[in-house]
């Protein structure tokens, strides 16, 4: 964040935490980003929030906000949502781009829509211990991120497994949603992309190579063997150039605001698959939109 010289920059109020099981990542993030404004000398108050109200956030002081707040609470739209009632300014979408955005579903067929591929997709049914699709599948939920609630079924006995899990999780959580999908082996890239006064841009490529396995919450968070790869290379035949022209169209069409973040799977075939657009990115350590942000010299 910068300004004219003599022009101070505004107090920022980072809120973080939140009720979603990315509460923990949140905490990581919003440490990211009050060094990042410390650094260029903004006034920081660094906030943990769990449900808050209205009034509640009526009363916390900085001119704008930086709600960096992951999952459904704080980057699905409620928590925007009582932004826009207060009329305080904010950095991110604003609720009915973050509620979009954060159901997979709805961004799939509004990508299908914008040509965009996308892998077919069902909703899980736990009443019926079928799998939808050919294995190998994913199952995850509709409106979590961070890989929370993953599961990976490669033969019929993890598939068992997961419908238990799954099933059980959904009996105690009521309104809580899961989704099944073709499971893709390739390449997994993501695209960032920042509003400008001018429209998106897309920041550049990475490629994200896990030393084991898939990009999971452990490969996300807790380990530090996973290699992340800007503007990776590209084979003869595979097909990356429409990824950051896909990302910008995704970004404009679900009328998200100042960033995102856009995941692609690159098929052994070359072909690439929209997996998911997050409308408030991590800013951990091990996070890929200020990675990016730096590669392209904006940090």
């Amino acid at each position: 964040m910068s300004g004219h010289p003599d022009t101070p920059l505004p107090s920022v109020l980072v809120l973080c935490g939140g009720p979603d099981a990315e509460h923990p990542v949140s905490l990581q993030s919003a440490e990211g980003v009050t060094e990042a404004f410390g650094r260029v000398g903004a006034e920081v108050h660094r906030v943990v929030i769990d449900r808050p109200t209205v009034e509640e956030l009526a009363t916390l002081p900085g001119e704008v906000v930086f709600p960096v707040l992951h999952g459904c609470f704080g980057e699905g739209g409620p928590l925007q949502d009582l932004l826009e009632k207060l009329g305080r300014p904010f950095v991110g979408s604003g609720g009915r781009a973050a509620r979009m955005a954060m159901d997979k579903l709805a961004t799939k067929l509004l990508a299908l829509s914008l040509g965009i591929a996308t892998k077919p997709v069902c909703v899980f049914h736990p009443d019926d211990p079928v799998c939808p699709l050919p294995l190998p599948v994913v199952v995850k939920p509709v409106r979590e991120g961070s890989s929370v609630g993953l599961h990976l079924c490669a033969s019929e006995a993890a598939w068992a497994s997961a419908h238990s899990k799954v099933s059980r999780d959904i009996s105690e959580h009521p309104g809580r949603a899961y989704m099944v999908e073709p499971m893709v082996r390739g390449r997994e890239l993501t695209v960032g992309v920042l509003e400008e006064p001018g429209g998106f841009v897309a920041l550049p490529t990475i490629e994200i190579v896990p030393a084991e396995g898939v990009y999971d919450f452990a490969a996300k968070y807790d380990r530090d063997d996973t290699r992340y790869v800007v503007n990776p290379e590209f084979r003869a035949g595979e097909t990356p150039a429409p990824l950051a022209e896909a990302a910008v169209a995704l970004a404009a069409a679900l009328g998200v605001r100042h960033l995102c973040r856009v995941d692609f799977l690159l098929d052994e075939a070359g072909e690439p698959w929209l997996l998911e657009a997050n409308t408030m990115p991590g800013f951990t350590s091990h996070s890929l939109f200020p990675m990016a942000a730096a590669a392209s010299g904006l940090a």
